[in-house]
């Protein structure tokens, strides 16, 4: 697997944040950790400025075990 098919290159607009990434790619906005260590050289701030190239680092998605999820998780789940 190349360097390109690990990565989504996502070029931000303004106002985008670090969670909003990992909500619109993974469906987690607490997921954004693997992004921030796939991304050293762009600096941590509470906002994107336009056009910030994000590598998003491709997932691998486990089988979900529902009966532990609350409520509002189970549609994702059944969707995924």
């Amino acid at each position: 697997m190349t360097q390109s098919e690990r990565f989504i290159d996502h070029v931000t607009t303004a106002g985008e944040r670090w969670d909003l990434l990992a909500w619109k790619y993974y469906g987690d906005p607490t997921d954004y950790s693997g992004i921030i260590m796939a991304n050293p050289n762009v600096a941590i701030e509470p906002v994107f400025e336009a056009g910030v190239s994000i590598a998003i680092p491709l997932q691998q998605k486990g089988a979900v075990v529902t009966a532990s999820l609350p409520p509002w998780k189970l549609s994702q789940a059944v969707s995924e």
